[in-house]
């Protein structure tokens, strides 16, 4: 039951990762979804999933825009892992 649950929530979230609403961020953070949310445990999963619920401009600035802010706390460790996975730095 519970190997089901953590199945159901990476395939929430992989489509919610390619439905963000913009272009940008449905090909940055979707193919990123793609190729790691199969291997993310509960705890990275739950991230992830927090990650997402953040705002559009907030996204882009982090992804799209590093010099104009900084990704920091919980979730500066996603962000550098979907820039270093697309080859933005």
């Amino acid at each position: 039951m519970m190997s089901e649950d953590i199945e159901v929530r990476r395939r929430r979230a992989v489509w919610r990762a390619g439905h963000r609403g913009t272009k940008e961020l449905d090909i940055l953070v979707g193919r990123f979804a793609d190729a790691h949310l199969g291997t993310m445990d509960d705890s990275e999963l739950a991230r992830f999933e927090a990650f997402l619920a953040l705002s559009e401009p907030q996204l882009q600035a982090w992804l799209l825009a590093p010099e104009a802010a900084s990704a920091e706390g919980e979730f500066a460790e996603i962000v550098t892992a979907i820039r270093k996975f697309h080859g933005l730095g």
